[in-house]
């Protein structure tokens, strides 16, 4: 987006043209447009998911308010260069076996300008000013690591009064030391004891809404994946839909039992043999 960037071909050829339209002066008298500026912004995990809205503080270059951006110190007059003539390019040549080459080169003395002009005090003939500036930012729900938000107009200000360029907000997210992202699901372990895998329960689980009851079902397995809908993350720029939250079941086996414990474990261990047995007959 910087002014030296050509996205068509032919703007190469019209730039060609505007320096012969303009006796070949460079383009410090012509209008250019502001470089780019990038920010880089910290969110935390909820506010990623949710969006949020931020005042940022960032530093670009404005127009000078004393030259008006000419970059010349105010009731002076600028004369044409005497080491161009006021083209903006010198030529040189170099003689070689094959010839005498020559080369079009931006004027030194000059810059490119054509002319010399006394420099602004304030802005030392940059045209220019480095200077702060607050300014409000939405970030919209469901944004990730590696996001990108565009402010147009929000970049440094073009040269000799042209547009400025624009501001590019770059997203890193914190994660979270309970809840994992997968895009647009959240990832969630939980531990169970052995009852109550078989027995089922209902327990209390963290989601990015606040604490949520999952019900388990009787006889879940261990490893099984169990899907809180909707639960999840908002899509991008689609804040109607969500993501899910998917649940892993770890079920614990204790290493220890009581003697209690492990007699009534024995039990049911004696059940399900006779269970067994009496399937077969």
């Amino acid at each position: 987006m910087g002014g030296g960037d050509y996205t068509n071909p032919f703007d190469i050829f019209d730039s060609l043209f505007d320096n012969l339209n303009t006796g070949g002066r460079g383009s410090r008298n012509r209008a250019t447009e502001g470089e780019d500026q990038l920010h880089n912004l910290v969110l935390n995990f909820k506010d990623a998911i949710f969006g949020i809205e931020k005042e940022i503080e960032i530093t670009r270059l404005e127009s000078c308010n004393t030259c008006k951006g000419s970059g010349a110190k105010p009731e002076t007059r600028s004369s044409k260069c005497s080491t161009c003539g006021g083209q903006g390019q010198v030529i040189t040549s170099a003689r070689t076996p094959l010839g005498v080459f020559q080369q079009v080169m931006t004027c030194p003395n000059c810059n490119g300008a054509g002319e010399i002009s006394t420099p602004c005090s304030t802005c030392r003939g940059e045209g220019r000013v480095k200077k702060s500036k607050r300014i409000s930012l939405k970030v919209p729900a469901g944004v990730d690591s590696g996001s990108r938000l565009r402010v147009r107009s929000e970049g440094n200000a073009g040269r000799r009064g042209g547009p400025p360029g624009d501001l590019f907000v770059m997203i890193e997210v914190l994660s979270d030391s309970v809840l994992k992202r997968d895009d647009t699901n959240i990832l969630y372990t939980c531990k169970l004891s052995y009852i109550d895998a078989i027995l089922g329960t209902t327990m209390k689980v963290p989601t990015v809404d606040g604490i949520v009851d999952l019900k388990i079902p009787c006889g879940t397995q261990p490893g099984t994946t169990l899907v809180m809908a909707k639960k999840g993350v908002p899509f991008l720029n689609k804040s109607n839909r969500r993501g899910d939250q998917l649940v892993k079941v770890q079920v614990e086996i204790p290493k220890r039992l009581s003697v209690e414990e492990k007699k009534l474990i024995e039990e049911l261990s004696e059940l399900n043999k006779a269970k067994a047995t009496a399937s077969r007959r």
